[in-house]
């Protein structure tokens, strides 16, 4: 072979592993990062936006790079940006579907290109995910049953404020409520607001409810989205007032936001909640790097202290655990709770 063609063939192999060693890298981001497309579901509550917060934080801990989207509580911007992350070349996905049954066919399609989904806050009414990562929401609806039903002695009339009933979160907490009023309390009247997790909606609905049905003693609201309007409704009828007053209006929430606790230890709502913001924005990233490096999991007790379900075939949820938070942090019907100023809960911290 003459000189030339030596030089020939050993740029052609130059070239060659120049080219496998970049396909090689094809997925990592920069520095050998894993990367991850995270969708931001809203940002117009203090509950999103601390976990918006915490995302890059654990994204830095856990050595992932992250692309984010904001799709403001609107399935069809979830769809789009879920396409703009495959044209980026993302390797996992966090999204947390606020419309549980429409996102069915662009999981499909994230399957098909073998990009991993990890949803958080939501689980899918249908298709497959790696893993869904949030509280066990029936739970929800069960605390705030039982808190009300114990104060009120099992007797009046209470609000719920829904979520959107589009979505499992909503539907979970609504059923599981009504299914221990039902049960449990059965001389409690429910009266079932929905709202579509729109703060103006809860507003207006719960100003007519008091106009039609004065004597409510009792609100649950599904999510703090809702607390501003309903805390100045009770101030405009003269019903903020002490649990030791025959007029007051027992509030729970279900967030466990800063303001939530805040407002607990003021005396102007009773509990919430305590859903978990910064372990939705870890465990979401965690999942998707886990998924994105090939690793497997299984039902069962985790090393963080929650328990991953099988829901269907094919499909797991890490129920990470959301405490009752109350001003005393004494058991509500046998059940423990925290103190509204616990360390350990993310709100004192955010």
């Amino acid at each position: 072979m003459n000189r030339r063609n030596l030089l020939g063939t050993g740029l052609t192999l130059l070239l060659g592993a120049t080219a496998a060693l970049t396909a090689g890298c094809g997925d990592q981001a920069g520095g050998g990062k894993p990367l991850v497309g995270v969708d931001y579901p809203r940002s117009d509550t203090d509950f999103w936006n601390s976990y918006i917060k915490y995302v890059p934080k654990s994204a830095e801990e856990l050595g992932v790079e992250v692309k984010t989207t904001n799709s403001q509580n609107d399935v069809a911007n979830l769809i789009s940006n879920a396409q703009t992350f495959m044209s980026q070349g993302v390797k996992g996905v966090v999204m947390a579907p606020q419309d549980t049954a429409a996102i069915a066919p662009t999981l499909a399609q994230l399957e098909s290109r073998k990009i991993p989904v990890v949803t958080i806050d939501t689980r899918p009414d249908t298709g497959k995910v790696f893993m869904v990562v949030r509280a066990d929401n029936r739970a929800y609806g069960t605390k705030a049953c039982q808190f009300l039903g114990t104060k009120l002695g099992g007797k009046g009339k209470v609000v719920m404020l829904q979520g959107g009933l589009d979505s499992i979160n909503g539907r979970d907490r609504t059923e599981a409520f009504n299914e221990c009023m039902g049960k449990e309390f059965p001389g409690i009247k429910v009266f079932g607001e929905a709202t579509d997790w729109k703060a103006d909606v809860a507003a207006s609905k719960l100003q007519t409810r008091f106009a039609s049905d004065p004597d409510i003693k009792g609100i649950y609201m599904q999510s703090s989205f809702a607390l501003s309007g309903t805390l100045q409704i009770l101030k405009q009828r003269g019903l903020q007032v002490p649990p030791t007053d025959p007029k007051h209006v027992f509030v729970v929430s279900n967030d466990g936001i800063p303001e939530e606790l805040k407002n607990i230890g003021d005396g102007l709502i009773d509990a919430t909640v305590s859903q978990p913001a910064d372990l939705y924005a870890r465990y979401g990233l965690e999942y998707a790097k886990a998924a994105i490096e090939g690793k497997t999991f299984q039902p069962g007790p985790t090393e963080h202290g929650s328990t991953i379900i099988q829901v269907r075939d094919g499909l797991l949820e890490d129920q990470l655990p959301a405490p009752l938070v109350t001003l005393d942090g004494a058991p509500v019907a046998g059940q423990p709770t925290l103190k509204f100023d616990d360390a350990s809960l993310w709100g004192r911290k955010a």
